[in-house]
């Protein structure tokens, strides 16, 4: 039985069978191995652009659903996950393992939604913590791997941090000898997190290794403090990028191999951090995956990845209500989310989220400024168009919401923290946090 669902998959892909992702997908972790040990590298390459394809029309089809609960007598502002999308993004990751061998993590630091983490701990490996709260969470609700970095750890927490930690990676040689051997001795695996000494991220605030840069050692004191270290290191950890696709990973291996690769050898593994947009429909998959194949054959260690934004990208939405429009040189919505409060990237970044059903200033007849209920005159999440008038009550969807959204809001001005709720896969709608008076008092003394 299972040679002929190895063979009918092969066929449905080989044919290009929209519904040979599905198939695929729903394939036990042995048998799935064995349709990719069939297929050539043509088949390989049709079976990504299937499982892109999959994604597309679920997306598409999320849209819709977006849309009627927003129209819904929901009470607004609510984050909104979708199980369904965000099980297609598991899926791609645990692709690129399925190709690979290497194991994915998700970062904690771009979402902690612990509701969702029963779909996501059956595809991923474990999380990456940023810190005691991350990894005890990551210990608690995701229960999987734990790995560890922190720019600087102190007395008081190292016993706690290793307590819910695998990994534990230093950002110094100082770090290592103060408290690496306590972490062997509990048997966990040391790492060291290195400046790759290349990186492309445009804005300087999100670039980890822009000059001056506090994360990482970099290569003058590691050649000359390593071989002192090295019996107690176990891995080396960099992080270079951000949103960005293979072809800048490309590069940045090449410099973290011309500083680093004399190194590697008898070490266990090698992560190459997070900022990897593999969830994206332009991310070159079949480029990481050669990289990847390539440097474990190469260098004979585990490779981790540690995505963040990838496992969530498009997976969630923040609905909001036109509260009320005033006028001032430009007609502005103000309604009942704030960049400041619920998207504070929109202003840090910054970048303009987009609305559904919405298009780019004066591009269609109604143009408005969308902007916050708070003090602050910058509060303002961007200017769009629409086909018709907003209305006071009127409701908006801003997409992409998953993300470096709920673990970043703030209770600002009092304003209250909007609702979390989920679609699971049978499309049940679920409220599973709202937020109220004493989240905003317990937070200020």
């Amino acid at each position: 039985m299972t040679s002929d669902r190895i063979k009918d998959t092969i066929r449905a892909i080989s044919i290009k069978d929209p519904g040979a992702a599905t198939a695929y997908h729903a394939l036990p972790d042995g048998v799935r191995k064995k349709v990719l040990a069939g297929l050539d590298n043509k088949g390989l390459r049709d079976l990504t652009g299937l499982i892109k394809r999959s994604k597309k029309q679920s997306s598409s089809d999320a849209d819709k659903r977006f849309l009627e609960i927003a129209s819904s007598l929901v009470r607004t502002p609510f984050y909104l996950i979708d199980e369904t999308l965000l099980e297609e993004n598991m899926r791609i990751l645990r692709y690129v393992k399925d190709r690979t061998g290497c194991k994915i993590l998700h970062a904690l630091k771009a979402y902690a939604a612990f509701a969702t983490f029963p779909v996501m701990r059956k595809y991923l490996d474990g999380i990456c913590a940023s810190g005691l709260n991350e990894a005890r969470l990551g210990r608690e609700e995701f229960k999987k791997e734990v790995h560890t970095f922190g720019a600087a750890y102190s007395d008081h927490e190292i016993g706690k941090i290793l307590k819910h930690s695998d990994h534990i990676i230093f950002n110094s040689f100082y770090q290592l000898e103060r408290y690496g051997e306590k972490a062997i001795k509990k048997g966990i695996q040391v790492g060291l997190r290195v400046n790759p000494g290349h990186a492309e991220v445009a804005v300087e605030m999100y670039n980890p290794c822009t000059p001056g840069s506090r994360l990482g050692i970099v290569h003058e004191i590691f050649k000359s403090e390593f071989p002192k270290h090295m019996a107690l290191v176990d891995g080396l950890h960099f992080h270079a990028m951000c949103e960005q696709n293979s072809d800048v990973l490309e590069r940045v291996l090449r410099s973290f191999e011309r500083l680093y690769g004399p190194y590697i050898r008898g070490l266990k593994w090698i992560n190459f951090g997070g900022g990897h947009h593999l969830t994206r429909d332009d991310y070159n998959l079949e480029r990481l995956i050669r990289l990847i194949n390539v440097f474990m054959k190469k260098y004979g260690v585990q490779v981790y990845l540690e995505p963040g934004e990838a496992s969530v990208l498009n997976a969630g939405v923040l609905v909001s209500s036109v509260l009320d429009i005033v006028w001032n040189k430009i007609e502005t919505a103000i309604v009942d989310t704030s960049a400041e409060t619920h998207m504070p990237d929109v202003l840090l970044m910054p970048y303009r989220p987009h609305i559904m059903r919405s298009y780019l200033p004066k591009k269609k007849k109604y143009t408005y400024r969308i902007a916050g209920p708070s003090c602050l005159s910058g509060d303002v999440i961007g200017d769009y168009s629409f086909d018709r008038p907003l209305m006071r009550g009127n409701r908006l969807v801003f997409t992409d919401m998953a993300l470096y959204s709920i673990v970043k809001n703030t209770t600002f001005n009092g304003i209250g923290l909007p609702s979390i709720m989920v679609i699971d896969n049978k499309g049940k709608l679920k409220l599973v946090k709202k937020f109220g008076y004493s989240d905003y008092r317990d937070r200020q003394s």
